[in-house]
């Protein structure tokens, strides 16, 4: 991570660079420049011949900013980094590590994150949204959409239908960025604004919160839902894409250990069982509510505006 941090991967030449060249273009202390170099060289990140590194193929891939296939989302697992280390920490105090918000934490945090966010939904969202029916949905709404993933997955199942990301006013120019990336400008539109303290857009037929919940208390969570409520149509539907836990929260794994990642990096995220998000949307009003569950553990639950 450290090496991926400095940009090494991306700084040695495909003809190869010495520790003098890359120290010099990095700004690097010679000595433990080396020393990083030969263990990464050693944990076949990197090849050394003759006093000269290489990237492997694998490292050129997928480290290097040259490379199409970057993955610029993994500067966020460096952030996790700082956060996880100070566990120890918040289990006695119960303070999250991270003392600012998420407006506060700076443009090369919130690119990292959403940069994350985007290389995981591509790859996740044409099997979480095979199975989901437009047939009569002819706008969503993606609340906290980061990089717009989902509703390009969602206009490629359906090409007319009218995608709108909502999300904060210094994420939805990173958005943007992404829409335009992907291809997929002027198909969805943008709306900055922050759901803890704005009312949403309304006139829409799906609401989708994925990987939003977590995020957030269970007090401003079930304001949020309302909020969802109201933006829908009549015969609306919201999709909430989480981990959703068992009433014990030991299941499953991948979201019990997620819990901690929102200990530590958030004020009061948590990952919810199914009663408490089933009562958050009868409370606000939703009903014909149901759970589908994917082998990875994440489960959708959906529900009706009638």
């Amino acid at each position: 991570m450290s090496g991926f941090e400095l940009g090494i991967f991306t700084t040695i030449e495909e003809s190869g660079s010495t520790n003098d060249q890359i120290a010099i273009t990095l700004q690097l202390d010679k000595h433990a420049s080396e020393r990083l170099l030969n263990a990464l060289a050693s944990l076949g990140f990197l090849t050394k011949q003759n006093g000269l590194y290489f990237n492997t193929p694998e490292s050129f891939t997928f480290l290097s900013t040259k490379s199409p296939d970057y993955l610029g989302g993994l500067m966020h697992t460096n952030h996790l980094w700082n956060t996880w280390s100070n566990l120890t920490k918040v289990v006695k105090t119960g303070a999250s590590a991270h003392s600012t918000d998420i407006n506060e934490r700076g443009e090369e945090w919130l690119f990292s994150f959403i940069s994350a966010m985007h290389d995981r939904a591509k790859k996740q969202a044409t099997i979480q949204l095979e199975n989901v029916d437009l047939s009569e949905m002819n706008s969503i709404l993606d609340i906290g959409g980061g990089s717009g993933a989902y509703s390009m997955e969602f206009i490629r199942k359906k090409f007319e239908i009218e995608a709108t990301v909502f999300d904060l006013p210094n994420v939805v120019h990173i958005t943007q960025q992404f829409i335009d990336q992907e291809g997929f400008s002027g198909k969805i539109k943008t709306v900055a604004g922050d759901y803890t303290s704005d009312d949403l857009p309304k006139g829409f037929d799906m609401v989708f919160l994925s990987a939003v919940i977590h995020s957030n208390s269970l007090e401003v969570n079930q304001e949020l839902i309302k909020k969802c409520f109201h933006s829908l149509n009549k015969n609306g539907k919201i999709l909430i894409q989480d981990w959703i836990m068992n009433n014990e929260r030991t299941q499953p794994t991948a979201g019990a250990i997620f819990a901690i990642n929102m200990l530590v990096g958030t004020q009061a995220g948590d990952c919810f069982t199914e009663p408490e998000v089933t009562n958050m949307l009868l409370a606000a009003g939703f009903s014909n509510i149901t759970r589908i569950e994917f082998e990875t553990g994440l489960s959708q639950m959906t529900a009706i505006k009638v």
